[in-house]
């Protein structure tokens, strides 16, 4: 591998990233770095965690000169992220002179001002916030010589394509570009074409389909027990902290508040204050908790070396998703374990994420002798119910406009009436009554 000093970098620089234990540079970073020190635009496809904050915030560095105003914009999809994003740029820069600051929605905007006041050569931000800013004057671009559009692909997913635009359309034509995403849809490609000048491309992969260096396995059973597995899975993860991901935010309070009986559990979702999120990360970062329990709002967004284990405790809505989540182990070339617990009725959309895996899955239902007995809801037999004293069997459950249900040894021929059909009244059975409007 190439080295920092080899690819031009400063001392100044280069002083940070020894604090850091950085000496040798990943593939996109050996491969992005000089061609931004040159003053080209580049556009980077890489895997999570392959190292492209270091890509394209290095050269930024370089040729950035302290108190002269904003020279270097970020714009990141989620305040996680572009939290992240600050806190790298601040450790690289350390011995700079160059100071870095986030700006994003759900922080005050006293506090943003009041840290925009003191003075920033870096602005990492969100769309959304950098666009109230602009239009109250508290933020000019006029001096961007350098612009990032870090995971694309997750801005256009989030509908920011229209905020993107209006911000691109403000700052310098005469820039350093780059734009890096997971994926390259076609709206990516397009946006690179309308803003970036004869891009240099490095398509070193799609996002980690490969799922290089993390041991992945799956276990199906029923969702109710799946909190058992999980602590167990948590106990045996000896030599990390713990992520664990569910689909909605109240499944995420109930999986945390059940995990923290006998673990250290922080949560993060999208109803939390920005206080209760920044704590809640901060605990986690420091090692002060060791389980994160998250939605999806986080997957983009959690740079921790130390985790071992994610746990995907819900099956994610898209393919691609579950690539995210299982990205925050195996950050920077380690490794790391992912496992998914596939509920019966989850497996037909588990079934889509395996084909996209390049990797062998390890089967934990053989290689714990757990069964799969998925019940058949056609050999199922509908429990007799009482209801003021009479119980209601149900004999038949074939069509309803043939069969009569009997409750209580009385005929009901409700849902016959409902459909518009015949309809047979109690006294008189034996008759039929057409064209009766039904009082439902």
């Amino acid at each position: 591998m190439t080295t920092f000093e080899q690819l031009g970098i400063k001392n100044t620089i280069l002083d940070g990233l020894k604090e850091m234990g950085f000496a040798k540079a990943f593939p996109i970073q050996e491969a992005a770095i000089p061609v931004l020190l040159t003053g080209r635009d580049v556009v980077g496809q890489a895997h999570t965690g392959s190292g492209k904050t270091a890509a394209f915030v290095l050269p930024m560095l370089q040729g950035i000169t302290p108190k002269k105003g904003i020279q270097g914009l970020v714009v990141a999809p989620t305040r996680e992220l572009a939290m992240q994003i600050a806190e790298e740029v601040r450790k690289f820069g350390k011995h700079t002179g160059i100071k870095a600051t986030t700006i994003y929605g759900g922080q005050g905007m006293g506090v943003q001002l009041a840290a925009l006041a003191r003075g920033v050569e870096i602005l990492v931000a969100t769309p959304g916030r950098l666009i109230d800013h602009m239009k109250r004057g508290s933020i000019k671009l006029n001096d961007v010589k350098y612009l990032v559009l870090d995971e694309a692909d997750t801005m256009l997913d989030m509908g920011f394509i229209d905020d993107i635009q209006f911000i691109l359309d403000l700052v310098p034509e005469q820039k350093v570009m780059s734009l890096f995403s997971a994926t390259m849809p076609t709206e990516i490609l397009r946006l690179s074409e309308d803003y970036l000048r004869n891009p240099k491309q490095f398509l070193l992969d799609a996002d980690d389909l490969s799922g290089e260096g993390i041991d992945q396995s799956f276990l199906v059973i029923k969702d109710r027990d799946k909190l058992t597995h999980l602590i167990n899975f948590i106990k045996q993860n000896k030599t990390g902290q713990t992520i664990v991901f569910c689909s909605t935010k109240y499944r995420t309070r109930d999986v945390a508040r059940d995990l923290r009986r006998e673990f250290n559990a922080v949560v993060i979702e999208g109803d939390m204050s920005q206080h209760k999120r920044e704590v809640s990360m901060s605990k986690f970062r420091s090692g002060k908790a060791d389980i994160l329990v998250a939605t999806d709002v986080a997957a983009r967004g959690i740079d921790v070396p130390e985790v071992a284990l994610v746990v995907n405790y819900d099956i994610p809505n898209q393919e691609l998703v579950y690539f995210h989540r299982i990205g925050r182990t195996a950050r920077a070339g380690g490794k790391g374990r992912a496992i998914t617990l596939v509920s019966y009725s989850s497996i037909g959309d588990f079934n889509l994420i395996k084909r996209q895996i390049k990797v062998e899955m390890t089967d934990l239902n053989k290689e714990m002798g757990i069964e799969i007995r998925i019940p058949d809801p056609l050999k199922r037999q509908a429990p007799q119910r009482r209801y003021g004293g009479h119980s209601r069997n149900y004999q038949s459950r074939g069509p309803r406009s043939g069969g009569r249900r009997q409750y209580g040894g009385r005929s009901d021929s409700r849902d016959e009436g409902r459909s518009g059909g015949k309809k047979r009244s109690g006294g008189q059975s034996g008759k039929k009554y057409y064209g009766l409007r039904s009082r439902w």
